[in-house]
């Protein structure tokens, strides 16, 4: 069996890696993320390439959440998502960077309401990018469910932080 082509590797790389770093981190924390990802890509290197042409999206977030969840255990004070800056580039001003954190912080904890199947299916569509049908393969769900689990907790997520923003205008009239 050939193993993966070389160029098939880096346009792999080029596209993937950073939503990869960024689902793994959502897992695993962004120190861990790293280990994570770069074992996918040497599993990747290892692989026949056949196997993977034409379900390469799916595949390599598989793999990712499962190297992302041996990280987490093998070192679990990372559980937290709170430095994403340590995966994205930072931004030209502080103001930006500061807003930016402000709303990541934010995000994560109107998240942290959800239970574990809900969080991983928001990361795999918004941090991994990943289409419906993409997810369900990583998941094992079916397509239709992804779209009422993504539905239901973002409406989780828009509620809790809009509460959020009604108690802070409250606190600014007192």
């Amino acid at each position: 069996m050939p193993e993966a082509e070389p160029a098939g590797i880096l346009e792999a790389l080029e596209r993937f890696e950073r939503p990869l770093l960024r689902f793994a981190a959502t897992i695993a924390g962004p120190e861990a993320a790293r280990d994570a990802v770069q074992d996918v890509f040497l599993e990747l290197c290892r692989e026949p390439w056949d196997k993977v042409r034409g379900h390469l999206a799916p595949w390599l977030f598989t793999v990712c959440r499962n190297k992302a969840i041996s990280q987490r255990r093998k070192n679990k004070r990372h559980n937290d998502v709170e430095d994403s800056d340590v995966i994205d580039e930072p931004e030209r001003v502080p103001d930006q960077a500061f807003e930016r954190k402000e709303a990541e912080t934010r995000i994560s904890k109107a998240m942290a309401g959800l239970n574990a199947r809900d969080r991983e299916v928001v990361a795999l569509k918004f941090a991994g990018g990943l289409s419906y049908k993409e997810i369900a393969e990583v998941t094992k769900l079916s397509v239709s469910h992804v779209g009422v689990i993504l539905h239901e907790a973002l409406k989780k997520v828009r509620d809790k932080l809009a509460v959020e923003d009604d108690v802070v205008l409250e606190g600014r009239r007192a």
